[in-house]
């Protein structure tokens, strides 16, 4: 049986079933991924999620799909070492979570959030930590996403439901660990 339809107004946009994550985007009618990249091209988590859904709400739940099994046994690790993320990533709540689990990371904050803290003066707080070496590495996420984007099934998005093309993703990912 098909979902009844809503009745709606000319130009209002049409809902989507929320197993489909397809939402508008500049791009059109489309979906993210969120990753979380090892370097060398690895995948380590990722979520997919509509396209006019923000990046920085989805730090924390993609960070939280990490799962590293340990060689000798034991609890998987879960807490990456550093983290770089671009400007969309940079948060208060995001920077919170990094420091409240000890997790080193190189976010460059917003000119918006940075004219925020400086009117508030002291109790604005410090300016957060910027190191651009480290930073240039962030290329490394941009080259998985690259890598992603040469299995035609990813980059075109055929499946409908969200959990066909997060199946899709995943053997798109297995290849690339199979192949470094």
């Amino acid at each position: 049986a098909e979902a009844p339809r809503l009745p709606r107004r000319p130009g209002q946009p049409v809902e989507h079933r929320s197993d489909e994550a397809l939402g508008r985007s500049r791009g059109g009618l489309t979906c993210k991924i969120h990753l979380a990249g090892e370097g060398g091209r690895r995948p380590l988590a990722f979520l997919i999620t509509p396209g006019q859904w923000g990046d920085a709400p989805q730090m924390i739940p993609t960070l939280e799909r990490i799962r590293v099994p340990r060689a000798g046994g034991g609890l998987p690790r879960t807490r990456p070492d550093h983290v770089g993320g671009d400007k969309a990533y940079s948060s208060r709540q995001n920077r919170r979570y990094l420091r409240r689990r000890q997790i080193k990371h190189t976010i460059p904050e917003r000119r918006d959030q940075r004219a925020n803290r400086q009117r508030r003066g002291s109790a604005g707080g410090r300016p957060a930590g910027f190191d651009k070496s480290i930073y240039k590495r962030r290329n490394e996420v941009e080259r998985t996403f690259n890598a992603l984007k040469c299995f035609r099934a990813v980059a075109t998005r055929f499946d409908k439901r969200a959990y066909v093309f997060h199946g899709t993703v995943t053997v798109a990912s297995l290849r690339l660990w199979l192949r470094s």
